[in-house]
């Protein structure tokens, strides 16, 4: 991992705190992200990737304690889910009934992924809360996989933050925690 000084990580969860959409590298490519309870945040990280909320997002965090508050699960659930964390593993899992469409679009359910990129981690522990995790394109270009990237795709819209990823070569498995089945 490249190191980021105290100050950048406080700068970054600042950022993310007022409401801007950060980029930062995750096991694979680099993410963008921001408050997931914050409304006017993700709407606008939707707009900067031209995705449609209706096909929801994953959040990541550093431990599941962060995520466990936005989820409905049961004991075979955490105990197919818990052994695969942390790394770059994301499951759907069920949410409660308070948990906002902006995250989930049009589904009852929430992807979730407990990172072991060591500063997404980080992030997550400076906030002391689950992030939003999308990749960092445009929806019909390729993830960035380097800060470059992520500028000349967002040219100053997002603030970076630098780093190298986890050099993982494909984006994060995604399975379905009631059933186990691998969806991506």
């Amino acid at each position: 991992m490249s190191f980021i000084s105290n100050f950048k990580l406080r700068l970054a969860a600042n950022q993310v705190w007022a409401g801007d959409v950060i980029a930062y590298p995750t096991e694979a490519v680099y993410g963008l992200g921001c408050d997931p309870l914050n409304e006017n945040a993700v709407l606008r990280l939707l707009a900067l990737k031209q995705r449609p909320v209706e096909k929801g997002l994953i959040l990541i965090a550093s431990e599941f304690r962060q995520v466990e508050p936005f989820l409905d699960y049961d004991q075979q659930i955490l105990d197919r889910v818990l052994p695969t964390w942390p790394g770059a593993v994301t499951w759907i899992i069920p949410v409660q009934a308070w948990v906002p469409k902006w995250l989930t679009g049009a589904h009852q359910s929430l992807a979730v992924r407990v990172t072991d990129h060591p500063l997404a981690k980080a992030l997550c522990e400076q906030l002391h809360s689950p992030l939003v995790s999308t990749s960092a394109n445009p929806s019909n270009k390729k993830p960035a996989r380097n800060a470059l990237q992520v500028q000349q795709y967002f040219a100053g819209q997002v603030r970076v933050v630098n780093g190298a990823t986890g050099g993982n070569k494909n984006t994060s498995a995604i399975y379905d925690a009631r059933t186990g089945k691998c969806l991506r």
